[in-house]
């Protein structure tokens, strides 16, 4: 570290008092000289000599005094610009900490969003077989026979490849197209095997929408759950499901064991 220059190490109010404090000697010095003579100051007596440099250094005494108040001053004054500094670096610093924080907390819960994104996906195609099944459940040939075999295997290739969404649709075309309020509740209750895919789908559905939850304080990705195919038809299942018997109704009794 290299050492301070004469500027840095002497205020020049030191200067000045140097000057003064010199000028002063001087002027005494020329006094004694003068008036006593310097081989008559070792003849006084103690309290006359005493007096003497009393009031010889008493104005020396005050100016570094007063000196000495202003360079401690400005002392206080420097170290008080420095807790200042290292002050607002502090603010400055807990200011980048809580924006580093808020990043990470932001980071993390886009990382969760996405991860949900991809089981949404998963759980979309789950939805979309079990909503399959109790369509055939009830359309097939081994319910009435309304829509063969050959369409029912193009709906299940079009759900695999691209529209998952297909059978809860078709369900939600049946039941507007169908008047007779026991005829809409037979296509989800009308047996234990569509009440079991029924509580199956709702189940399912019913997780997917609490994960959402947990990730999206805003509801924005349950808002858009709801609005598709598969949400309308969780929707419509759910008013089913209220006036269903207990041991339609209870996934607990009907399971969620496959059943063709």
């Amino acid at each position: 570290m290299s050492k301070p220059s004469a500027p840095e190490r002497f205020d020049w109010r030191i200067w000045l008092g140097l000057v003064l404090t010199f000028a002063w000697l001087a002027l005494g010095a020329a006094y004694i000289s003068a008036r006593i003579g310097w081989g008559q100051v070792g003849s006084l007596d103690a309290a006359t000599l005493g007096n003497f440099l009393e009031g010889a250094f008493a104005p020396l005494a005050f100016l570094w005094l007063v000196i000495g108040y202003f360079l401690q001053r400005k002392e206080l004054e420097q170290n008080t610009e420095a807790l200042r500094a290292q002050s607002l670096e502090i603010q400055r610093s807990a200011d980048q900490a809580i924006i580093q924080s808020e990043r990470m907390v932001a980071s993390e819960r886009h990382a969760h969003q996405e991860a949900f994104l991809r089981l949404a996906d998963t759980v979309g195609n789950q939805l979309g077989a079990i909503a399959g099944l109790l369509f055939v459940s009830s359309q097939g040939a081994a319910a009435d026979g309304s829509v063969s075999n050959e369409e029912i295997s193009k709906l299940f290739a079009t759900a695999s490849a691209q529209d998952p969404e297909v059978f809860s649709r078709r369900l939600l075309e049946l039941h507007l197209q169908e008047s007779d309020p026991g005829k809409r509740f037979a296509l989800f209750y009308g047996t234990e095997v569509r009440a079991r895919h029924t509580n199956n789908f709702i189940h399912t559905c019913e997780r997917l929408l609490e994960r959402a939850k947990e990730v999206d304080r805003e509801n924005i990705l349950r808002d858009a759950l709801m609005a598709n195919g598969h949400g309308f038809l969780y929707r419509l299942m759910k008013q089913h499901q209220a006036n269903a018997p207990e041991t339609l109704a209870d996934i607990k009794a009907t399971g969620t064991y496959i059943d063709f």
